[in-house]
């Protein structure tokens, strides 16, 4: 194993933007290095620093990290098209990274939220990625938006003694609670289109909903997966009771090549520190378990 060499900045182009990116080598002879996609809004750091101590505690363990920001967000110049459409910006960020260190022959993408969803649309089309490293996928409808916010929300409220203490004072807007749960009742019955994800085709079209396009994407993907999902987040909750609602994705979940691993108390974010580094341990065990495409 060679030295492991001092946290560099670097900039590279897509389609005419500058990206800024910051280079953790790892060691310089490591042939898997872990590209880290910012969901948004966001930036390369990442919320209470995640992302930067992610990055120094995989490249303490001679693991090589690249995190960047994309077109529009963060310092990146050109405009933010959403995270369905990064595809260029993540191909730039690893063919930079392969750049400065040419040994690389593997990627694994982390990503968190709708980052972890773009990185899902992307992996399959890129024969170098190795993996992807998916915590909390953003898998929202309209309709499965009030869903978990009727199952997991309301029902949470109903046994917080901070709502009673309220009632008690008379302080609790009745008339505005029920509109609003009247109009989520409404929403959560709506057949939309994102209902399609409990039996996707074969193939799911640009107009498809966002469940059905990352169950073909996740399909598609040949590689290994860790998913790491928060038990205190609306987010997490909803990819939950949209998997476990649909036969098809349940299947993908039990693909073999596929790791679940869940923190009932953290956020969306990993906010406190031993989310964080659970987090980070379980990315670095996973890493040194996977197995070569």
């Amino acid at each position: 194993m060679t030295a492991i060499h001092p946290e560099t900045a670097l900039v590279f182009t897509c389609k005419g933007a500058e990206l800024p990116g910051i280079l953790h080598p790892g060691v310089s002879d490591a042939t898997r290095g872990v590209l880290v996609v910012v969901g948004g809004p966001q930036y390369r750091v990442g919320s209470h620093r995640q992302f930067v101590l992610l990055a120094r505690d995989l490249a303490a363990a001679g693991i090589p990290v690249l995190r960047f920001d994309y077109r529009g967000m963060g310092d990146a110049g050109g405009e933010f098209a959403g995270f369905e459409n990064i595809d260029a910006d993540i191909a730039a960020a690893i063919n930079a990274f392969c750049a400065q260190l040419p040994a690389l022959r593997e990627i694994v993408i982390w990503g968190l939220c709708d980052a972890a969803s773009a990185a899902l649309f992307y992996a399959w089309r890129d024969p170098r990625i190795a993996g992807l490293v998916l915590l909390n996928p953003w898998l929202r409808t309209d309709a499965g938006q009030a869903r978990t916010y009727l199952r997991h929300y309301y029902l949470a409220r109903l046994v917080n003694p901070d709502l009673w203490r309220k009632i008690g004072r008379g302080e609790f807007q009745f008339a505005t609670a029920l509109r609003s749960l009247l109009a989520l009742f409404k929403q959560s019955r709506r057949v939309d289109q994102g209902d399609a994800a409990v039996h996707p085709p074969t193939t799911a079209s640009e107009t498809a909903a966002l469940p059905e396009r990352m169950a073909e994407s996740w399909r598609r993907f040949s590689g290994s997966i860790l998913l790491i999902l928060s038990g205190d987040d609306l987010t997490a909750a909803e990819f939950r009771d949209t998997t476990n609602a649909s036969r098809y994705w349940r299947r993908l979940l039990a693909r073999p090549q596929v790791t679940l691993r869940e923190l009932p108390e953290a956020n969306h974010t990993f906010s406190r520190r031993e989310w964080r580094d659970q987090a980070a341990a379980w990315t670095r065990e996973w890493l040194k378990g996977i197995s070569k495409i």
